[in-house]
This record gives structure tokens, sequence and C-alpha cells, in this order.
């Protein structure tokens, strides 16, 4: 796997729309996630040609949301590329994407959700990407960005040092929705739900693996497309999955689980990992399920699975390089990133 290089203040980030159109719907509010990103990281930004299209012409446009990703990657004087917001249909971008675009010109790529697309693109390229907040989220969080956002940002995309063991947030979680469209909300904090620790399903001791995952649903989309991870591509990481705003019903993540199951997923990786569900719903629900099926169903009874963890579609999160090693350790229920996903 190719790591990009990592950022420093005063390089050029681009901001592409690959999914819903939001800085075109909503520009207040992709003005204030621009203001907030220069200003805690001194970047500079720009946009792709067609970022700031209106959502309908996004929508009607695949191929040109794809050709914006090539044209970014391909500009070498854009540093990184930072996608404004999900949506659910990145994958009628896949017919025009050019991997070895991507591969040729590596460099740093940000998003969550149904940006899982794109990363899979990375992935399937050899480039290492970064599964974490996008624009709209936690660069434009209502307020000011929380600290352990701006903290997470710097230690994984503007350092080559090894990431090392993801603290914990102790400052409290949300999910809280204030409505974007109304301009006079952007300044109004969220409110933040105490912090919650990250749970050990089940396992002991420590494991290693290189993180691979991305959004339950969207992972559905991708399943027999030929960007669809290899059998070996599974063989001893650490599967990292979290669900999106729409809060999928525990029975269909039943279904879906049951799914890689049937498919030995399970029986090869060294590890799963679950982000904390969209205001913390179906949480029991999902951890059961996790165990009914790994454990119950499997027999497989000493696969380390942790949940509740800070990333997806959660705030503030933590950032998952893709395709890097990391290390779990069930005594004290942590992940560590056991290398940099960057370079000098």
């Amino acid at each position: 796997m190719i790591k990009p290089k990592k950022l420093k203040q005063g390089d050029k980030v681009a901001a592409i729309s690959l999914s819903w159109g939001g800085a075109g719907s909503i520009p207040h509010r992709y003005e204030a996630g621009k203001k907030q990103l220069i200003e805690n990281f001194g970047v500079e930004v720009v946009e792709t040609k067609n970022a700031l299209k209106s959502s309908d012409w996004i929508y009607k446009n695949p191929e040109a949301r794809a050709e914006d990703l090539m044209e970014a990657f391909a500009d070498s004087s854009i540093k990184a590329i930072i996608s404004v917001i999900g949506g659910d249909d990145s994958i009628r971008t896949l017919p025009f994407m050019d991997l070895d675009v991507i591969r040729q010109n590596p460099k740093i790529f940000l998003g969550f959700s149904d940006t899982t697309v794109t990363h899979l693109c990375c992935y399937k390229a050899g480039l290492i990407s970064f599964y974490g907040t996008s624009l709209f989220i936690g660069f434009a969080e209502n307020g000011g960005m929380h600290h352990y956002q701006v903290d997470d940002i710097k230690r994984t995309l503007f350092s080559s040092s090894m990431i090392g063991k993801i603290p914990k947030n102790k400052d409290g979680w949300t999910s809280e929705r204030l409505e974007w469209t109304d301009p006079a909300n952007q300044v109004i904090k969220r409110k933040l739900n105490p912090a919650a620790d990250w749970r050990l399903l089940q396992g002991e001791g420590t494991v290693e693996g290189k993180l691979i995952g991305g959004c339950v649903e969207v992972l559905e989309f991708m399943k027999g497309t030929d960007f669809w991870f290899a059998a070996s591509d599974w063989e001893g990481g650490i599967l990292f999955l979290e669900t999106s705003e729409e809060m999928i019903e525990p029975r269909y993540l039943r279904y879906i689980l049951r799914n890689y199951a049937a498919t030995g997923i399970f029986n090869k990786i060294n590890g799963l990992i679950l982000g904390r569900p969209y205001n913390n719903r179906y949480t029991d629900e999902y951890d059961n399920i996790l165990l009914q099926i790994i454990r119950d169903e499997e027999g497989l009874s000493k696969l380390p699975v942790f949940s509740g963890l800070d990333f997806g579609h959660t705030g503030p999160t933590f950032t998952i390089p893709y395709g890097v090693k990391a290390k779990l350790n069930c005594e004290d229920v942590t992940l560590e990133i056991c290398e940099s996903g960057t370079v000098e």
C-alpha cells in the first residue's frame, strides 16, 4: 500500500462533492466548514470544478463527479482531497473511475459514510486513504470544531510519525441535528452526551491486523462489483464497521452479518470494531446481534469484538487510516495504530 505525503500548513486541499450536492444546497454550511478548516490547520482550500453545483446537477452528473476526483488527484498542487458530505449514490461514479490516476498521484483522501465507495477505489488502487470526518460534519461543527477532532486530524494527517494508541473521547459525544438550512444554528453548539466507554463484547489478549471496512449500508452497495474485496483481503484484517444516520433496523444488520459469515469473512479476520450508532440508537441490539452471529452461530468466541467506538455517524470522531496495521488490546479495550498513515 502506498502512503500519501503528510499535510503541512500552507498546503492546498480540495473540497469535493462525490454524492449529495450539499455545498450547493446549503452554501453557508459549506463556508463555515471551509473557514474552520483554514483557521484550525492553516491550509488553503479550493473547490473542485463542480463541487458547488446544485444538488440536482450533482445528482444528474455522476461522471462529472468522478472527473472532479480524477482531476484533483492529477493536480500536483493539491495535497489532499476532502469530501464535503456523504449521500447515497457515490456508487454511480464507479464506471468513470481511473485507478491508474489514483495510483500514480498518491495524496490524502478523507471522508466517510457514502464515500466508502471512494475508499474502496483507493484501496483497489493500492493507496492508503483516511476514513474520517467530512467538511460538512467535523470541520463545519456548530460553534467551532471539537478539540478531539482537531487533535485527531493533526495527529493523523499532519504527522508522519506512528499514530499510536487512539485516545478515547472524554468530553462527550453528540448526534444532535440542528437544522443546517437555518444559518442561525451554525453558531449554536450541539449538546454533548456524557462520554461512553468503548465496550469489549468478547475476546482476550491482543491481536493485530490491517484496518478494512466502512459504512455497513454502503458496503452492501459494493458487493459483486469489480471494486469489492478479494477473499485474500480479509485475511488477518481488523474489520471496522459503522451504520448510517438512517439507523438500520437490527434485523437488517443481522441479515447483512449472516452474509459476512456465509462468505467466510469472520473466519479470516483477526478482530472487529463497531462505531457508535447514530444517536446511540440500537446499541444493545447491535451488540447482541454481533454476539449471536459471531459467537453463537459461527462459534468464534475468541474473536475480539469491540463496539461503541468514536468513529462513523457520531461526533467527534477519530480517523481510520485504511489498510494500515492496527492492534486491539482486549485487556484495556484500546485501539492502537501501529504505523503512520502518511510519509514525509
